[in-house]
């Protein structure tokens, strides 16, 4: 890379993204969680709790609930289902699940680490200063979502779906990106110069979306294709 950046739609970027605005999560001291209290489908908000190593199949709360300064780690399964999930000031860990269906969700100074998820249902959730570190990730449903300070970081996914999203100080650092889909999204200072992205959808959606040169070139073809131009050798003389 030699350090130049394009921002699609509008050329040579005259600055640099302005990078997510992070603060350290440390959920500090905690009391031990019984599983039984986790799996409740009525239970009650989880406060300076931590949970470990735990299996869960499809699990169901049923009311909406709230995890605050709390720590899950190693929580293995199948689903997930948690709409309106609101998690504050929390750790999540060593996941291990098929599915996370949590809709409408509600997530602010949280960081998910060293997790598998094939399928993340956040759609038109509200994220603020959350991180997803080392994370294997299949299909992350963000569509519709409001987004800002936002961090991938050395994740591999297989599906981002940002469809009508907004978005803001988003970064993808060292993340590998099977699709992105942008259709009709609303981006700003979106830091994909730190991702490998084989496929696009959505290209309208990218304004506001600052990739390195190297990769506008990588995605040329893919680019090229999705807006009906054909490219062949030659001059046409």
């Amino acid at each position: 890379m030699d350090g130049r950046a394009v921002a699609y739609g509008v050329g040579m970027a005259t600055r640099a993204p302005q990078a997510p605005r992070l603060v350290p999560v440390e959920p500090g001291d905690l009391a031990l969680l019984d599983p039984s209290d986790f799996v409740d489908p009525d239970g009650d908000d989880l406060e300076q709790a931590e949970l470990r190593d735990v299996r869960v199949d499809d699990l169901r709360w049923e009311v909406r609930r709230r995890i605050d300064a709390s720590r899950i780690s190693g929580l293995a399964g199948t689903s997930w289902r948690a709409r309106g999930l609101t998690v504050l000031d929390s750790w999540l860990e060593r996941l291990d699940l098929l599915s996370i269906a949590a809709s409408e969700a509600g997530w602010r100074d949280v960081e998910i680490r060293a997790s598998r998820i094939g399928s993340l249902e956040l759609y038109d959730a509200n994220l603020r200063r959350v991180a997803f570190v080392g994370c294997k990730l299949g299909y992350v449903n963000l569509r519709g979502a409001d987004l800002a300070d936002v961090a991938f970081t050395d994740c591999v996914i297989e599906d981002l779906d940002l469809m009508r999203a907004t978005a803001s100080r988003v970064a993808l650092a060292g993340c590998r990106i099977a699709h992105l889909e942008a259709s009709h999204a609303k981006l700003a200072d979106v830091d994909l110069r730190g991702a490998e992205v084989a496929d696009i959808t959505g290209i309208e959606g990218l304004r506001g979306v600052t990739i390195g040169v190297d990769q506008l070139l990588d995605l040329a073809p893919v680019l090229a294709a999705r807006l009906g131009i054909r490219v062949e050798e030659g001059s046409g003389v």
